[in-house]
């Protein structure tokens, strides 16, 4: 078993990872919207299609456009039909479920990171990493108390199977770092998800309302920020270390559900999210401290 990555490298990975469950979020606002005009597999393909050029123009930037043929495809095959999968699940999820609660099913990706990351990744996870998941979690079920009917759901059903076909993307996501580039693992991500998704919405696709253009081209911008931070996020920081992070998109899903479809939370709402919040900050802060000890 590897030992764990420099703490460095962990807290860098760990910012990063909260900068892309930010652009995540605002990414998913506009998911929920176009959800309730459009089906879900081609709100999954105007994602991809969308972002290309972003991305097309930051591997250009980066000179690394000889790099994109000199990777695994295998693992990128199984990502991409991963991320087809699983964006098209969730955004079909919403038309149901409010951001926040489709955020606490989708929390148990973070857990199955942590499981897979110790016998795929060869990872040693700290006790305290096991922690801030539990209490990230304990902090889910006081927030929004997903009974049964939640669970069983379609749209819950959806976000499950969406949570464990991320968290399998995620750790692949993991192992490409190690050889390919950063540039090729968002260029084939982007580049198979705009292509199996299209394929697949083809028979069935509607024309975009002008008034809707705008939030295609956030889902680029978002879409692609928060794609390239998570792949430095993984790339820089241990995935146990900077999966439970990703609790804090519960803040963003409470917010945005109150900003732009007038859901106000309760109490248990907002203590819940305070001891998400808390249990990503004690872990940024515990790999900070260690930061300093070296």
């Amino acid at each position: 078993m590897t030992e764990p990555l420099p703490a460095p490298r962990n807290l860098r990975g760990a910012l990063a990872m909260l900068a892309a469950v930010t652009c995540f979020s605002m990414m998913d606002a506009q998911l929920k919207m176009l959800a309730a005009h459009y089906p879900p597999m081609q709100v999954a393909a105007l994602r991809g299609l969308a972002a290309l050029p972003l991305v097309l123009a930051y591997v250009l930037w980066r000179g690394e456009w000889r790099k994109l043929l000199r990777v695994r495809w295998g693992l990128h095959l199984l990502r991409g039909v991963l991320v087809v999968a699983m964006l098209a699940l969730f955004t079909g999820s919403l038309r149901t479920l409010g951001l926040a609660e489709a955020y606490a099913l989708f929390f148990i990706a973070p857990l199955l990171i942590t499981a897979l990351s110790a016998p795929v990744l060869g990872e040693r996870v700290r006790p305290a990493h096991w922690l801030a998941i539990g209490a990230g979690l304990a902090g889910v079920l006081v927030a929004l108390r997903p009974d049964q009917r939640a669970m069983l759901s379609m749209g819950g059903l959806a976000v499950l199977a969406a949570a464990s076909f991320y968290a399998v993307s995620a750790v692949a996501g993991r192992v490409l770092t190690r050889t390919d580039s950063s540039a090729a693992i968002v260029f084939w991500t982007t580049t198979m998800l705009a292509l199996g998704a299209g394929a697949l919405a083809l028979p069935g696709w509607t024309s975009v309302a002008q008034a809707h253009w705008p939030l295609v081209a956030g889902l680029a911008l978002t879409g692609f920020l928060g794609q390239t931070a998570i792949t430095e996020a993984f790339r820089h920081g241990q995935a146990s270390v900077v999966a439970p992070l990703e609790y804090t998109a519960l803040a963003w899903g409470v917010g945005l559900d109150w900003l732009l479809w007038q859901a106000l939370p309760d109490g248990a709402t907002l203590l819940g999210g305070a001891i998400i919040i808390a249990s990503g900050i004690a872990l940024v802060r515990s790999e900070r401290r260690r930061t300093a000890l070296r």
